[in-house]
């Protein structure tokens, strides 16, 4: 997420309080501020002023996931109780600016979220830097993830999230078996079957078991269904089905099921120690 500077001096300036539509925070309340958001300092003297501290922890965020969750802390309602401001007057203001940066903010519950101008939640899932590397630590962040926003009940969002983590998933494995890596469309079936033939998994080769190869082609069904119910049913589109806790758990834990197998079977096609933390998340993660 990336947002311009005009954007960036308003949401200091509601963060910081120095507007008259949101709570005033201290020098040290904005440490502890952005602390939740990352950052790892302390309050003390060489302080610089509040407003430039609040715009420079805000530009070090600009254009990564973690500037969405700098909209969300400045919005959680708890820090508005008894103060005589109401955040809907801070997100009318933001959004007059955000709207030029492709985003708005959309209440979810008692909470509001960043969501990009064309419908889709911004993904906080994925971060370009855990990808990096299939690792337990990786495919953990994003079950919680995807179990928390079943928890919370925003089912839309937890179809959205389970589609993303096999997506990353699918994309990494890719990534390092095949030398010469087609472009990605958004096509998930397509996808998950091209790893199927890189991983030796596809149902049409002879050499396996029926058995094997009605499960196998089951699972390009499963994807393709995941890919669907996304589609018509999560906040990335405009919705034709009302998603409930069923859908969403459905498509969690197929999510986690398929990633789990794809996961181990690249381990153990590439001769690499599968960590047992990792088998102990997407194995047990179930929702």
């Amino acid at each position: 997420m990336k947002i311009a500077e005009k954007t960036i001096a308003t949401l200091a300036r509601v963060i910081t309080g120095d507007t008259r539509i949101s709570p005033y925070r201290s020098g040290a309340d904005l440490v502890r501020f952005f602390n939740e958001v990352g950052s790892n300092e302390t309050y003390g003297s060489g302080f610089p002023s509040r407003w430039y501290y609040a715009e420079d922890k805000i530009r070090q965020l600009n254009d990564t996931t973690e500037l969405a969750k700098v909209f969300e802390l400045a919005l959680d309602p708890r820090a508005y109780i008894d103060t005589g401001f109401t955040i809907e007057q801070v997100v009318q203001k933001l959004n007059e600016y955000l709207k030029y940066d492709g985003y708005e903010l959309v209440r979810h519950g008692q909470t509001y979220k960043i969501h990009e101008l064309s419908g889709a939640l911004v993904d906080l899932e994925i971060p370009s830097e855990a990808v990096s590397k299939l690792s337990h630590i990786f495919i953990e962040t994003q079950i919680k993830k995807c179990d928390a926003k079943v928890f919370e009940g925003d089912f839309p969002g937890a179809i959205t999230n389970s589609r993303s983590l096999l997506e990353a998933v699918l994309l990494e494995v890719e990534q390092n078996l095949s030398k010469s890596i087609e472009s990605y469309d958004g096509d998930l079936p397509r996808l998950f079957r091209r790893v199927q033939t890189l991983l030796k998994l596809d149902p049409a080769r002879k050499d396996i078991d029926d058995a094997l190869r009605q499960v196998l082609s089951g699972l390009v069904s499963t994807v393709g269904g995941i890919a669907t119910l996304r589609n018509k049913m999560s906040d990335a589109h405009a919705t034709t089905f009302v998603a409930a806790k069923r859908h969403a758990k459905l498509a969690v834990n197929a999510s986690k099921t398929i990633a789990d197998f794809i996961i181990e079977t690249y381990l153990e096609q590439t001769g690499k120690a599968f960590d047992s933390e990792m088998q102990k998340q997407t194995r047990v993660g179930n929702t």
